[in-house]
């Protein structure tokens, strides 16, 4: 995109002072306060007629006063057919980006009154915001205007119905012709606004609710991508932007819009359509706006060249859309991309590595694992835009990944379809998204969505912050028993085994890291963020001890309290980088832990231990009962349920716990010390980061631990 501004004052037509907050019009001799958001937009309108429609600066007027009855208005811009401004030809109304859809359609309101009233056959209004734009032919005589693709360049008399076409910068220029418009490329913030308000234009009315809007919108950012990739000669239009009808076809100006609506409806359903086709679990079901809500977004989209705009910035410019809407209106968070980055930077992730993320959110842990590789494959081939050998094996070598390797799933139907779009507008990836619930089976996931991909024991990487604090209960998810996390441990020093040992419920982020295990293969790496209450609460030693089993330990990271408090959640969380144990190696460890716990249980005599205190319990117990029986002359019955027999059975099993539990704590201690010497010892990368880049608000601060560590993180998996 041009910078206006600094081509203007390169050609000495604005300046500025020292710190940039006022801006001078240097023909007019006009100084201003450029902190103003409508000054802003006023500056690069007043530049763009210049630069852009090839208007003298002396035929340019800004703050022009207009009579409007008893009072005096200002017109911000009005250009004049004659050197000496006496005859009005277009006038321009600026307002702030930000404006609403609501406040835009007003301000043409305001310019066409401004219009009609200044002297003159003023011909033309143009309204913009700087992100929209209205374009409009005015016939005072009859009070009715024309609304057209774009306003009349110098010297051209006759505008044509469109005004973006393909490789428009190649067109010869011709005297008298209208000269076409490319697509831009825009920055990151621009193409934020954009989207939101494009969202905020299609709920604010109240036909649709925030979350519908977002889908809708969705749909249309789909088809802009689609559009912007068919193949078209130099010249030719593009489908997505609004096309006029002149007045000489249809005179009548409802009709007109009608038929102009009608046909851009036509044209984004063939788009759609044809998306569908090639790709149609990105979306299911049909666009659902109106015609007249379809041209309101192409307003705000159809100058945009979302293809050629850097990567990143489309992508932060979608999620920071995305992910402020699910915050503010599902409560969803989104995990941090300085932690994503830090998890993707360590991992050893190759083009031909096959990576999943189990629950995926909007998708930014396989974006940075994409970007990961598409950065690679350029160090492979830094001449790829201009060899078209490179370019090929470049492409080949991140798209290949993208399409084949890549892989997701999203219990959130739109949280998903969210996801395919934020791949799609990285360029690709998006194949392997799926709905479904994470912790189904492989078999149920496959019989599903047909995609042979989501076989267990097939992926070298596994990167993914799970739900924290969800229940799964057996009595609504019937695969809970399926689960190993499911059911309840194994106590080596339980006398008895219980009958049932199915749990009631289990945390959803326990049963992730058994799914995940399931998905990886052999000397696969799984990195999840789990809720440190995983780590060291002492219920949760099953879990640890699970992990142990199947798991080599790598990594563990310590995260902040702050980490996830902007995105709506305040767990203190750490991140877990864990190898997957071969078959064999899992059997000869969980071997020699039985091992060690049958050889303390035989040389500590635990469960003749434990029947002898049974039994003296019960003799005790028997004794005590018959003392009452005999005393007060009554049953054995009776007696045990005596006030005396109560306190002092309660005093004597106390006693008797006390006992079981020294002898317990000896023998885990014992355990603990046996497994220390006999279980292979194998270093373990550990690391606490307090400053990660971000406050708790999620505002950008200026240290990063994650860099740090993540570097010496990477060299210790290099290691093993």
């Amino acid at each position: 995109m041009k910078d206006y501004i600094k081509i203007g004052i390169e050609k000495g037509i604005i300046s500025f002072n020292d710190d940039m907050s006022r801006i001078t019009y240097v023909f007019q001799n006009k100084e201003r306060n450029y902190n103003n958001p409508e000054e802003k937009v006023q500056a690069e309108t007043f530049l763009r007629l210049i630069i852009d429609y090839n208007y003298p600066v002396n035929r340019i007027k800004q703050f022009v006063p207009v009579p409007m009855g008893s009072e005096t208005k200002e017109a911000d811009i009005v250009v004049y057919k004659d050197d000496i401004c006496l005859v009005p030809y277009i006038l321009v109304e600026c307002k702030k980006q930000e404006v609403s859809e609501a406040e835009f359609q007003q301000a043409i309101g305001q310019a066409y009154s401004y219009a009609f009233a200044m002297a003159g056959e003023l011909k033309h209004v143009w309204v913009t915001s700087g992100i929209k734009s209205e374009f409009f032919e005015v016939d005072q005589s009859s009070n009715t205007r024309n609304q057209l693709p774009d306003i009349p360049q110098f010297g051209v008399k006759d505008v044509a119905t469109y005004k973006y076409v393909y490789d428009a910068q190649y067109l010869p220029i011709e005297s008298g012709k209208q000269r076409f418009f490319d697509l831009s490329v825009i920055d990151q913030s621009e193409l934020t606004r954009r989207f939101k308000q494009a969202h905020e234009a299609l709920w604010a009315g109240g036909q649709l609710n925030p979350s519908e809007a977002f889908d809708e919108l969705d749909k249309l950012i789909f088809c802009k991508i689609w559009d912007e990739r068919k193949p078209r000669k130099m010249g030719e239009p593009y489908d997505f932007q609004i096309i006029t009808v002149p007045k000489e076809v249809e005179k009548n100006e409802t009709k007109r819009r009608h038929i102009e609506n009608d046909n851009l409806y036509k044209r984004v359903m063939a788009l759609y359509e044809e998306g569908r086709k090639k790709d149609k679990e990105v979306f299911r079901d049909n666009i659902r706006l109106t015609p007249e809500k379809i041209r309101t977004v192409v307003g705000y989209l159809e100058s945009v060249n979302l293809g050629e705009t850097d990567l990143d910035s489309k992508g932060r410019a979608f999620e920071t859309f995305m992910g402020s809407f699910f915050r503010g209106n599902f409560g969803q968070y989104f995990t941090p991309r300085e932690i994503v980055k830090f998890i993707v930077d360590v991992l050893p992730i190759e083009h031909d590595s096959k990576v999943l993320d189990t629950s995926c959110g909007s998708g930014g842990f396989l974006l940075y694992a994409l970007n990961k590789v598409r950065n690679k494959a350029t160090e492979l081939y830094p001449n790829y835009a201009k060899d078209v050998r490179q370019h090929d094996r470049w492409f080949k070598y991140w798209h290949d990944f993208a399409e084949k390797n890549l892989y997701g799933i999203e219990i959130s139907e739109q949280i998903s379809r969210a996801a395919k779009m934020n791949m799609i507008i990285h360029d690709d990836g998006h194949t392997n998204v799926i709905t479904s619930d994470g912790l189904v089976s492989d078999e149920t996931i496959i019989a599903k969505t047909n995609n042979q991909g989501f076989k267990y024991g097939t992926f070298d990487f596994i990167i993914t912050n799970p739900p924290f604090g969800s229940t799964i209960r057996q009595s609504e998810q019937a695969y809970l028993k399926t689960y190993q996390l499911g059911k309840k441990e194994e106590d080596w020093l339980a006398v008895a085994t219980p009958p049932q040992n199915t749990r009631d419920g289990q945390s959803t982020e326990v049963l992730f890291i058994e799914q995940d295990y399931k998905f990886l293969k052999e000397g696969g790496y799984l990195a999840i963020v789990l809720p440190d209450g995983i780590l060291t609460n002492s219920s949760m030693q099953y879990v640890r001890t699970q992990i142990e089993d199947w798991f080599r330990i790598v990594a563990v990271v310590s995260m902040p309290q702050t980490a996830f408090m902007a995105n709506g959640a305040g767990v203190k969380s750490s991140v877990l980088f864990l190898k997957k144990w071969t078959k064999k190696e899992s059997e000869q460890l969980v071997n020699t832990k039985k091992s060690i716990e049958c050889r303390l249980l035989s040389d500590n005599g635990y469960l003749a231990q434990r029947q002898t205190w049974d039994r003296e319990v019960k003799q005790k117990q028997k004794e005590k009962a018959e003392k009452i029986k005999g005393k007060q002359r009554i049953s054995s019955t009776a007696a045990k349920q005596t006030e005396e027999y109560k306190i002092w059975n309660a005093d004597l099993l106390a006693e008797y716990a006390n006992k079981v539990e020294e002898l317990k704590s000896r023998l885990t201690e014992e355990y603990q010390q046996a497994k220390q010497k006999e279980l292979t010892d194998y270093p373990i990368f550990m690391a606490i980061a307090e400053n990660i880049g971000y406050d708790a608000t999620g505002k950008k601060t200026t240290i990063n631990e994650l860099d740090v560590i993540g570097e010496e993180l990477k060299k210790f998996i290099e290691t093993l």
